[in-house]
């Protein structure tokens, strides 16, 4: 690669890391996981970076790179993780409410299935249109508003659980 391509790469990599880092970690729920999509990310678009960068179309070519090192990962089966009977002890709430909130979307995008989640993670954080979204993710439109409109519903759901449970229990 020419040494200005590579100051051009520099430069968007510099750039566009930090985003490309909370969308990876809004898609894995890990920042560690997020860090190694990120550095997957830069490397294949590093490697791709002359034609990618001719065509003008460098984030949509990153994102979706992203998008699919994550739906990738998700595919191999060792996941470095044993499943076990015993299930660690669940940590109490967060007193002044602020943290707890961005936790318990967190936790309710990790429990979405990984293609709705990358779906909702491109429409709502992303704030890709729905065009953009099908052709990061190679499906048709209508697929992207369904998953949109099931994932939104799912988390709304996800989300009432917990306040809910603390309903009941207050109730005792």
């Amino acid at each position: 690669m020419a040494e200005d391509a590579d100051s051009d790469f520099s430069a968007y990599a510099g750039a566009r890391v930090g985003a490309l880092r909370r969308s990876a970690y809004l898609l894995c729920g890990d920042w560690h996981k997020a860090e190694d999509l990120t550095q997957t990310t830069l490397v294949k678009l590093y490697v791709a970076w002359p034609r990618v960068q001719r065509a003008e179309r460098v984030d949509a070519y990153a994102r979706a790179t992203l998008v699919r090192a994550f739906l990738d990962d998700g595919r191999r089966r060792w996941r470095g993780e044993r499943p076990t009977r015993d299930l660690p002890d669940l940590p109490t709430p967060d007193p002044s409410g602020g943290w707890s909130d961005r936790l318990d979307l967190a936790r309710a995008l990790a429990r979405l299935p990984a293609r709705m989640r990358a779906v909702v993670v491109l429409r709502c954080w992303d704030d890709l249109s729905i065009a953009e979204t099908a052709r990061a993710l190679d499906c048709s439109e209508g697929t992207v508003k369904s998953q949109t409109s099931r994932g939104l519903a799912l988390l709304r759901q996800l989300l009432e659980e917990p306040a809910r449970a603390t309903q009941t229990e207050g109730d005792h």
